[in-house]
């Protein structure tokens, strides 16, 4: 069925799998891999769902519930907060299970289902394998007297901002900060201003008034243009620039220069490692994560341990080498001191917590290394066609591998959300950069 991505269920709302029938089959199976025993205790048996601001997260949040009940599940919704809320929810009220529905940075049309367990952490490849399969096969519906019951809570969003807010050393302010928050029109559009602004700093909020169809419309981590603009306007220090379901994020300054995931992980590892925090001197990222982070942590007798892409298998590797600190160039902060899952806010916060500290504007603070030169191309494809397959393609990525050689890395994938195929490549030398990167997506296009 191939149900499962590189990150939950994901796809265009009302297709495909993202359905209100998938969802159903998907609540239903969740409910029953989830269920610690069969008996009539229907209080030991608990899942919350959170969603961001798309239209479709109403269809998907009330098919999901009536799938949950049907095998013996209360449900508490927490209505639009952050993903990583239901990481600290699901734990914090002990459920069996969390549930975010939302398609992270992709457009209004499309939506998703994250599941995370009653540790936080989202599932493991077995866990959504085992799901998947109780979804092909349908699962037994419980008794009529065990149905379960759905309800809001009201104060999800209260509680993820009062923790949010002890992620900064106690009795520090943001007092004297004028802080541009974009939130993408998304899940933090309130969470995110009022900790800022319960923290002390003066806050600018855009991105905040979502319609069901603006999400990461021009705004937010992926369309930075907004923030800068409005960071230059006001004249502000820094800009947090979240993603729709803000577990992602990309830092300002105050000329609205951007810095991205690695050179936030690089400035993190550094004060971590000079505090004596940093577990294992190791940061965990990404193989897209530039080159010259890993040098820079190298020049530091600090590791870089690389993974495949995908936040989940960056906190799977955190979890296995008891690491603490990891994440992706593209935003997603992995922090297992505060959260169990990437969080855009709380990234942010300790961001600015560093400007406090140090006195020193964020231009200073951002610049931590000297990235080489890397190129992203992302290459669309027919539904249903296998480019990377085609012998045109194997023959261009043969050979700049070979130019590469001893100069830099090139790296193809095909993402795991959206019909893409990512060509990556970095090199000291921008002709050659340009010219391999150049061939081999091109050779995806003939053949995609």
């Amino acid at each position: 069925m191939g149900l499962f991505g590189t990150d939950g269920v994901r796809g265009r709302a009302n297709e495909g799998n993202m359905t209100a029938e998938m969802a159903l089959r998907i609540g239903a199976a969740a409910g029953r891999y989830f269920r610690r025993d069969a008996g009539h205790s229907l209080h030991a048996h608990r899942v919350v769902i959170g969603k961001d601001t798309r239209q479709s997260g109403y269809m998907i949040e009330n098919a999901l519930t009536a799938g949950l009940t049907s095998t013996g599940m209360n449900v508490l919704l927490l209505g639009p907060v952050p993903t990583p809320a239901v990481g600290l929810l699901a734990r914090s009220m002990r459920a069996d299970l969390g549930v975010m529905i939302s398609a992270s940075h992709n457009p209004a049309d499309d939506n998703g289902i994250k599941l995370f367990g009653p540790d936080g952490f989202k599932l493991s490849d077995a866990a959504e394998a085992e799901i998947e399969r109780m979804v092909e096969e349908g699962v037994r519906p419980a008794e009529a007297q065990n149905i379960g019951r759905a309800k809001r809570i009201d104060d999800g969003r209260g509680r993820y901002v009062e923790y949010a807010k002890t992620t900064i050393p106690a009795g520090m302010t943001l007092e004297g900060l004028k802080i541009v928050v974009d939130c993408a029109n998304g899940a933090a559009y309130r969470a995110a201003p009022e900790v800022l602004a319960e923290l002390g700093a003066t806050v600018i909020p855009i991105g905040v008034a979502p319609d069901g169809r603006n999400i990461n419309r021009e705004c937010g981590s992926t369309h930075t243009d907004t923030a800068a603009a409005a960071v230059v306007a006001h004249g502000a220090d820094l800009a947090i620039s979240l993603d729709g379901d803000a577990d992602r994020v990309m830092i300002l300054d105050a000329a609205g220069r951007v810095a991205d995931g690695d050179q936030l992980m690089a400035l993190f590892a550094a004060r971590w490692a000079g505090e004596g925090r940093l577990a294992g001197n190791t940061l965990v990222a990404t193989v897209m994560s530039n080159l010259g982070l890993e040098r820079h942590l190298a020049a530091q007798d600090l590791k870089l341990h690389r993974t495949k892409v995908g936040d989940r298998h960056v906190v799977e590797a955190m979890r296995r080498g008891g690491f603490n600190l990891g994440g992706e160039q593209s935003g997603h902060i992995v922090m297992t001191d505060y959260a169990t899952t990437g969080d855009g806010l709380i990234a942010g916060l300790q961001f600015a917590a560093e400007m406090v500290r140090t006195g020193r504007p964020a231009a200073e603070l951002m610049d931590v290394f000297e990235p080489v030169p890397q190129r992203l191309d992302n290459v669309a494809y027919a539904s249903g066609a296998n480019p990377l397959a085609a012998a045109g393609v194997q023959t261009a990525i043969a050979s700049a591998e070979d130019a590469l050689t001893g100069r830099g890395r090139l790296l193809i994938r095909a993402s795991g959300t959206e019909p893409l195929i990512r060509v990556m490549a970095e090199c000291e030398d921008p002709a050659l950069l340009d010219r391999v990167v150049d061939e081999v997506a091109e050779a995806v296009r003939a053949a995609g």
